[in-house]
C-alpha cells in the first residue's frame, strides 16, 4: 500500500471523528471577530498532537507547524472558522445552539477538514519531504476580515505555496471545481445619502425631494455595467438597500442608498466608482441637491496561480476521478483567501458538497444551510495529495 492510499484510509477512518467535531462547531457557532471557544478548540486539538502551535495570530488566528523529517519546500493550507449572524432553521440534532448566529457557510466543515489532515500528515511527519502550515483563520465573513492581519504577523513566513478549499453546497457531492486565473470576484460595498430639502407632500415644488433624486440615481447606475463597462469584463453593480422617508404625506429631507460592486479587474473597479460618482453628482447638482458618497473596497478578487490551480485539478482527478473535476467558471461571490494569494503562490478550489437527499441543497447563507458531510473526506484527500505533490515535485 502506498503512502498516499494509507492517509486517505485514515481520512476515512476519521470521518466519525470528522462529522463529530463538525457539528460541534456547528452547534456552537462564534460570529466574526467574537471568537473565543472556536480558537481555544482548534489550539487544544493541534496541541495534543504535537503539533507546534501559536495563538492570537492577527487577532484570533490559529497557526500549527508539521516539521517533515526531510528538508524541502513548505506548504500552507487554510481553514476559516467564523459563523454568520442567521437564525439556524434546519431541523436536525445539530442545530445551532445560539440564537441568531449560524454556520451557514461551511467554515465548521472547513475546520474538520483541516483538523483530520493535520492529524494525518503529523502522524507521518517523518515521511514529508518538507513542512506544512496550518492556517485556522476567524473573520472571514466580515471585512477587513482576518486573513490580512494573519499575513502581516507572519503566518506566511517562509512558505512557498498556499491553498485552501470551500465546501460549495452548489455544486454536487463527489466533484472538485477548479479555475485557473479568476476564480472570485472583488467584494466592495457603497452608500450614498443624497440631502435634499423636504416640505409638505402637497407643496413638491417648494422642496428639493431627496427622494426621487434617489430613485434617478438607481435608474441611472444601472446603464454603468451595461454600456459603460466593455461587455468582455465581469462586473456587477447591485442596488440592496433604499431608505427615505417615514410618512405619507412628508417629502423628506435625506435619502440612502446602499448596495454592492463585484469586479476581477482593478481598472473596471476603479472605472465603476467614477461613473457611480459622475452620476450622483449629475442628478444632485442639477436639483440644487447635496450628496455623500462612500465606497468601501472590500477584499481583492480571488485570482488562483495557473501553475498551482493546475496542480489541485491534478491531484483532485487522482481522489475522485477524471469526470468528477469541472473546471469552473468564475464566480462573484467574495473570499479573502485573495490576500493570501497575493503573497504567495497558490490556489483555491471548490469540494462540491450539495445532496438534496440529506438536506444540502439550499444556497450559502441560508437559514437551512447544510452540506453533505462525506464532502470533508473529499476536501480533506484533496488538499493532502495537492500538499505530497507540490513538495515532492
Amino acid at each position: 500500500m502506498s503512502t498516499t492510499e494509507t492517509l486517505f484510509n485514515q481520512i476515512d477512518s476519521l470521518y466519525e471523528e470528522m462529522v463529530t467535531i463538525r457539528r460541534h462547531f456547528h452547534e456552537n457557532p462564534e460570529l466574526s471577530f467574537e471568537e473565543v471557544e472556536t480558537p481555544k478548540f482548534i489550539a487544544n486539538y493541534l496541541t495534543e498532537l504535537g503539533i507546534e502551535v501559536e495563538t492570537g495570530v492577527g487577532g484570533r488566528g490559529v497557526i500549527g507547524r508539521i516539521y517533515g523529517g526531510h528538508p524541502g519546500k513548505t506548504v500552507a493550507l487554510r481553514a476559516d472558522f467564523d459563523a454568520l449572524a442567521i437564525q439556524d432553521e434546519k431541523d436536525v440534532p445539530y442545530r445551532s445552539k445560539a440564537a441568531g448566529k449560524m454556520h451557514a457557510c461551511g467554515h465548521d466543515g472547513h475546520t474538520a477538514t483541516l483538523l483530520a489532515v493535520a492529524k494525518v500528515l503529523q502522524e507521518h511527519r517523518a515521511d514529508l519531504k518538507g513542512n506544512v502550515v496550518l492556517i485556522h483563520q476567524f473573520a472571514e465573513e466580515l471585512a477587513p476580515g482576518g486573513a490580512k492581519p494573519m499575513i502581516e504577523a507572519g503566518c506566511l513566513e517562509g512558505v512557498d505555496a498556499v491553498f485552501g478549499t470551500h465546501l460549495w453546497s452548489m455544486t454536487p457531492y463527489g466533484t472538485i471545481g477548479w479555475a485557473p486565473g479568476p476564480s472570485m470576484a472583488a467584494a466592495d460595498r457603497f452608500a450614498i445619502k443624497i440631502n435634499g430639502r423636504g416640505g409638505h407632500g402637497a407643496s413638491p415644488h417648494e422642496t428639493i425631494d431627496s427622494l426621487y433624486l434617489a430613485t434617478q440615481v438607481v435608474s441611472q447606475f444601472q446603464s454603468i455595467v451595461s454600456r459603460r463597462i466593455d461587455p468582455l469584463q465581469p462586473a456587477v453593480l447591485t442596488v440592496a438597500t433604499f431608505k427615505s422617508g417615514s410618512a405619507f404625506n412628508v417629502i423628506p429631507d435625506s435619502a440612502e442608498i446602499g448596495g454592492t460592486v463585484r469586479t476581477f479587474d482593478t481598472g473596471v473597479q476603479d472605472q465603476i466608482i467614477e461613473e457611480m460618482d459622475r452620476i450622483i453628482k449629475g442628478v444632485c447638482e442639477g436639483s440644487g441637491a447635496t450628496y455623500e458618497f462612500d465606497f468601501f473596497k472590500g477584499y481583492p478578487a480571488v485570482i488562483n496561480h495557473e501553475k498551482d490551480a493546475h496542480l489541485v485539478a491534478a491531484a483532485a482527478r487522482k481522489v475522485v476521478g477524471n469526470e468528477q473535476v469541472v473546471q469552473m467558471p468564475p464566480i462573484m461571490g467574495g473570499e479573502d483567501f485573495s490576500y493570501f494569494l497575493l503573497e504567495r503562490p497558490g490556489a483555491f478550489f471548490f469540494t462540491g458538497a450539495g445532496n438534496p437527499e440529506v438536506g444540502a441543497e439550499y444556497p450559502h447563507h441560508h437559514p437551512k444551510f447544510d452540506f453533505d458531510e462525506r464532502a470533508m473526506k473529499d476536501a480533506a484527500k484533496v488538499l493532502i495529495q495537492v500538499t505530497l505533490d507540490y513538495l515532492e515535485a
